[in-house]
């Protein structure tokens, strides 16, 4: 006797599956090793799905390596599956999104994704500055001098007054995944205590900062921003979540500033 006859027909009933609240897509950078270990933490709840596709680069960070994700960007999005229907999109490079542009990534996320939202940490943080009022900031980045820089034109071309810019100056991504979080916070309460600065944003989602957030704005009396944190905010709210989180600073208890 076949024994495919003994195989018996289950019956099922299906739901909306994991993300009935929210479905949030986040491109990696192949050489990330924290974006995905702190937006995981932003983003967790009930009915909230986050999704990962890693995007090709070079561990060597300079603005040639940081363009050149641009003709990978395309097929690393249609890696998220059209058919999860997503909320949000964000591509997870800070650099990459300056040396690219922020519209031209948006609008290669929006045609293979027309329908969600987009961000990238470059327009999470000036969106992250509008919602709490905040003009003059002080920047740290893990980048060379003419990666800085760039940043810094872009942000001061946003309406951003950049007072104090420093840099760990490193152009190994591997390297800069391996600073260490206290080094981050010693050198936001260097740069942040500055009165022309009434906040300080930490550039590039390799850099481990979040967990240094809470105390380093309690030591401060201003707010800190990270690149991870203004990202997964951003993404949040863009999917309709509006929950804080305590440990992410004073960001998360602020929403989105819209304009009619």
């Amino acid at each position: 006797m076949n024994d495919a006859q003994h195989i018996e027909t289950l019956e099922f009933e299906t739901d909306e599956g994991l993300g009935s609240k929210a479905r949030i897509g986040l491109i990696v950078l192949q050489t990330d090793q924290t974006v995905e270990h702190e937006l995981s933490g932003l983003l967790r709840g009930e009915g909230v799905a986050l999704y990962h596709a890693r995007i090709p680069n070079d561990t060597e960070v300079t603005p040639e390596t940081l363009r050149r994700m641009e003709q990978d960007l395309p097929a690393v999005a249609g890696l998220l599956p059209e058919n999860f229907v997503f909320d949000a999109i964000g591509y997870g490079c800070t650099s990459g999104a300056t040396m690219i542009g922020e519209e031209r990534v948006a609008q290669i996320l929006r045609e293979v994704h027309p329908a969600a939202k987009t961000s990238n940490p470059l327009s999470a943080c000036k969106a992250a500055l509008a919602a709490l009022g905040l003009q003059r900031i002080a920047l740290i980045t893990p980048y060379a001098p003419e990666v800085t820089s760039e940043m810094q034109d872009n942000l001061q071309a946003a309406g951003i007054e950049i007072n104090a810019v420093a840099t760990f100056d490193q152009s190994d991504d591997f390297v800069v995944a391996r600073i260490t979080s206290a080094a981050i916070r010693e050198a936001i309460l260097t740069i942040g205590a500055r009165d022309d600065c009434d906040a300080v944003f930490v550039s590039c989602t390799s850099l481990r900062a979040l967990p240094v957030i809470a105390e380093a704005e309690a030591q401060l009396g201003k707010p800190v921003l990270s690149s991870n944190q203004v990202l997964g905010w951003h993404l949040a709210r863009l999917a309709g979540l509006t929950a804080d989180r305590p440990d992410a600073g004073q960001l998360f208890k602020t929403q989105l500033v819209t304009h009619s």
